[in-house]
């Protein structure tokens, strides 16, 4: 089963994306607030694909603190926040901790599905490569990507990835030195029925370069194309 933990305190909010979610075929473990979703994280030991977390969820554990406890503890697991339109900048400090996505409130079950599929898609494969033992592996420079355990490495040294920084990676050593347009990323990464806006694309850029620059500031590998979107640059 396609197993999802749903984290929100509003139990109307809460109902709706559950029985949504089960109508779409997965299996649904529900939590009112971040301290059970991460009891239920524990107890269930870590069996989840997807975690779709409110951001504002009140007590110790909001969506952003459980969001940064889960990518500490998974580095594959997929995580949506839900967000109000009004909280920009907790938009983007989740995506700078490691979500994957967000759907901001209100939203519509096409929608909630949509994003949910393809986060899940992502999980999919990454543990069927993993089942399969995909040995493959691709060089650039002083880097080297294994597509079979998900691992960068920089001058022998690992760089911890998320999904969605694995997969931007994936695609830039696979066409180096091409500039791709913002679009492109957004189609191959988070695939043609994504829902939400390019600027999650820039987000994880900066993620990126953080993990990877020696100068962040002063990129010399995810250059910028003024216009259009980046390239890579061994």
């Amino acid at each position: 089963m396609k197993r999802i933990l749903v984290a929100e305190d509003e139990q109307a909010i809460r109902e709706f994306v559950v029985i949504n979610l089960k109508r779409a075929g997965y299996e649904v473990t529900e939590a009112e607030n971040g301290e059970q979703a991460l009891e239920l994280y524990e107890r269930e030991n870590g069996a989840f694909d997807v975690a779709v977390l409110d951001i504002m969820m009140p007590g110790a554990y909001d969506g952003l603190a459980v969001c940064r406890e889960l990518r500490q503890k998974s580095g594959s697991i997929g995580i949506i926040l839900l967000t109000a339109r009004t909280q920009e900048m907790d938009k983007v400090s989740g995506l700078m901790m490691g979500a994957d996505d967000y759907v901001t409130k209100p939203f519509s079950p096409s929608e909630l599905v949509a994003r949910v599929d393809a986060v899940y898609r992502r999980v999919a494969l990454e543990e069927m490569r993993t089942e399969n033992n995909f040995k493959e592996e691709i060089r650039s420079g002083d880097f080297s990507l294994n597509l079979r355990n998900r691992a960068l490495m920089k001058k022998g040294v690992p760089v911890e990835l998320t999904q969605v920084e694995f997969q931007i990676m994936e695609y830039f050593f696979s066409n180096p030195g091409k500039a791709l347009d913002r679009t492109d990323i957004l189609k191959h990464v988070w695939g043609d029925s994504y829902y939400g806006e390019e600027k999650i694309v820039d987000v994880n850029i900066r993620r990126l370069r953080m993990k990877v620059e020696d100068e962040p500031s002063n990129p010399k590998h995810i250059v910028t194309v003024w216009g259009l979107g980046y390239k890579w640059e061994a």
